[in-house]
């Protein structure tokens, strides 16, 4: 018979690995404040501000198209997150696309993450880190700066 257990369980969503695990702890990051795994609402958050700024901008120059949407969301991510680590989003969540190794992503990681992006499942696949696979395909990580 089935439990209602065996249901539900996925709805809590990954088992825990005791206390003292956290996202980011394989990848030698602290369990919170600058430097730590940026969290889902934060992330939602910025794309949200990131896809409205690209939208308003193609109201304003393309008829609102959905491609050119895309077109200005996909330069402004290759752009701003290869030289600076973050999108306008990013910076107002507090967060920043930084290499395993700490430093900001640069431009051949931020363009590979942000094709990535574009294809929306590998932003929605992710692992025990909370990083999605056009994450770990670049080799980087979406982390808090404050």
């Amino acid at each position: 018979m089935v439990d209602r257990r065996d249901i539900s369980s996925w709805l809590e969503g990954p088992p825990s690995r005791g206390e003292g695990h956290w996202p980011g702890k394989r990848l030698g990051r602290p369990r919170e404040g600058g430097g730590s795994i940026a969290r889902p609402g934060p992330r939602l958050g910025a794309l949200a501000v990131d896809w409205a700024l690209c939208s308003l901008i193609s109201a304003a120059f393309f008829n609102y198209d959905g491609l050119a949407t895309l077109g200005i969301f996909a330069l402004e991510q290759m752009i701003l997150v290869g030289t600076l680590g973050y999108s306008v989003g990013h910076r107002l969540f507090g967060m920043q696309v930084q290499g395993l190794n700490g430093r900001a992503a640069g431009l051949g990681a931020a363009i590979v993450r942000t094709v990535l992006i574009c294809l929306v499942i590998p932003a929605v696949v992710f692992d025990e880190d909370q990083r999605g696979l056009h994450d770990r395909a670049a080799r980087t990580v979406l982390v808090r700066i404050r």
